[in-house]
């Protein structure tokens, strides 16, 4: 500590930081595009965010959830890698978890982690189609009162979790 003595006016009040919680966007980013990558950054600014999450999912959490077949996890998180550095984005977290892991990561598992690392409150953005399969879950219960969802477009039939609960998520482009 410093043994220099700071003066302060009275009642000076340090500013507070408007910006708050994480948006995290949960994808295969297989077939994400610029736009909606960019589509994710305005949103995090306009709604002041702290920090956008991008967290691309292992081919095996992809194969397991949808059965789709998608680019191995280097390819997808350098073209992540790519997009950040052209857009100058300071605020933007390329999340490395399932690279770690190496293996399938159950979604729990992956909010527990982003809810222990990252400042509250935790917003995920994901696809209609994705939200449905979380919704599937057994857990879902227990994290859509922890979290709310963002969804890129909204799923033509909801699952029946999601309609319980729609006040716990909406829709950031409007049909």
């Amino acid at each position: 500590m410093s043994d220099m003595v700071q003066k302060m006016p009275f009642g000076y009040e340090p500013p507070v930081d408007e910006r708050k919680g994480t948006i995290v966007y949960y994808d295969s980013f297989e077939h994400t595009t610029d736009r909606e990558l960019d589509l994710a950054a305005s949103i995090a600014k306009e709604r002041s965010f702290r920090k956008l999450v991008l967290y691309p999912l292992h081919e095996q959490s992809m194969k397991r959830m949808s059965k789709e077949e998608v680019k191995p996890f280097y390819k997808r998180e350098d073209r992540l890698h790519l997009w950040k550095q052209e857009r100058g984005a300071a605020d933007v977290v390329v999340e490395r978890l399932e690279i770690k892991r190496k293996k399938y990561t159950p979604i729990d598992s992956a909010l527990r982690h982003l809810a222990e690392t990252y400042p509250k409150p935790l917003f995920l953005l994901m696809t209609g189609e994705l939200a449905n399969l979380f919704a599937s879950y057994s857990s879902f219960d227990e994290w859509i009162i922890k979290i709310r969802l963002l969804l890129t477009e909204e799923p033509s039939s909801l699952h029946p979790k999601l309609i319980a609960n729609k006040h716990r998520w909406e829709s950031i482009v409007k049909k």
